[in-house]
């Protein structure tokens, strides 16, 4: 048995339909269902006895010390977090909420749980936290990407709010000796991916005939992960992982952001002939702080794990914008007004 917090959102649903995809080992996955979780996203597995959803927040230690008493998992993956940097400027005390004082819960709970726990099992426990690159900061065009020993810097109410859980789980380690595993990874994009990400918000404003929205010039770079290579990243390193490790996730796929929006619309051209979507892109006022370059060296992971992503990014985006094609209907199930008020706050801002 092992313990997800946040199985319902983007990367958590993913990861959850392929643990059980390869494996006969039971699921306990805890998720709050905020605005981003979606429990349809697990519609395959309503029937499934290997999953076991169970509706909280890792702020509740009462409902997490339950858990663990009652499941006894022997490891847990901890991907509960507000994750959205434009919802953080805005709204800057979910995060702190959530991704600090919910960590910290979180931890506090696992530890009293691990320390009852006998000598091997306690021995085997992992504890996987997944983390982003936005902690180490920005780069400038031709620097070298960001290792596990590169400086934390982060610009954003989000990335300060993920360091500082960073820095809990390494103390966790540090002072009491629990077995914990950090994962920093880039930008993930793939199926089940809310639309107020870039990628998913590009296709479904394009299949509306909506602007395509660019902040600024467009030219922020970030590394690019298909969600799927993330799962099985975490997979490795969960099985393989040192405890106090720290592993960097990346797609090897260094793209700004108008050659993303450019190769979608090219790419949805292809499947609606008549359609001119590049005519849609408009840019925007850029947003405050933001970052111009991300960069993932995975170097460590692949040395020491023998792990690399399967997916390059023209692979990983056809097989991205034909299942937003295929799933019209779930689209349309999240598109509801609260969701149209926050496109319509944070991109109306032309430039």
């Amino acid at each position: 048995m092992i313990l997800i917090t946040g199985g319902a959102g983007f990367i958590g649903s993913n990861f959850v339909l392929d643990w059980l995809a390869q494996s006969d080992e039971r699921i306990v996955n805890l998720d709050k269902l905020t605005y981003a979780g979606n429990l349809h996203n697990l519609s395959s597995l309503s029937k499934d006895p290997r999953h076991i959803f169970v509706q909280g927040d890792i702020g509740d230690t009462k409902l997490v010390s339950q858990i663990l008493a009652q499941y006894q998992p022997r490891a847990i993956i901890n991907l509960a977090a507000e994750s959205h940097v434009d919802r953080s400027i805005h709204g800057p005390e979910d995060f702190i909420q959530t991704n600090i004082l919910g960590t910290f819960r979180l931890l506090e709970a696992v530890r009293a749980y691990w320390n009852e726990l006998e000598s091997i099992t306690q021995q085997n426990f992992r504890f996987l936290h997944i983390s982003t690159d936005e902690v180490y900061g920005s780069l400038t065009q031709n620097v070298p990407a960001f290792t596990e020993e590169h400086r934390y810097k982060p610009n954003s109410p989000y990335s300060a709010s993920k360091a500082s859980s960073d820095h809990l789980v390494r103390a966790y380690h540090h002072t009491y000796g629990l077995p914990v595993l950090t994962t920093n990874c880039s930008n993930n994009y793939g199926p089940f991916q809310f639309p107020e990400k870039l990628i998913p918000l590009i296709i479904v404003n394009a299949l509306a005939g909506k602007s395509l929205p660019v902040y600024g010039d467009g030219q922020q770079i970030r590394d690019w992960l298909f969600v799927t290579d993330h799962c099985s990243a975490i997979r490795r390193v969960l099985e393989a992982g040192i405890p106090g490790e720290t592993y960097n996730i990346g797609g090897w796929n260094e793209k700004p952001n108008i050659e993303i929006i450019q190769t979608i619309c090219t790419l949805l051209e292809e499947s609606f002939p008549s359609s001119t979507f590049h005519k849609l892109i408009t840019y925007v006022k850029d947003r405050p702080g933001h970052d111009r370059r991300y960069a993932i060296n995975a170097t460590k992971i692949e040395r020491e794990l023998n792990w690399r992503p399967a997916e390059s990014f023209e692979t990983g985006i056809r097989k991205t914008i034909q299942w937003y094609l295929n799933n019209q209907k779930w689209i349309a199930n999240i598109q509801t007004g609260a969701y149209r008020e926050w496109i319509e706050k944070n991109y109306s801002r032309l430039r």
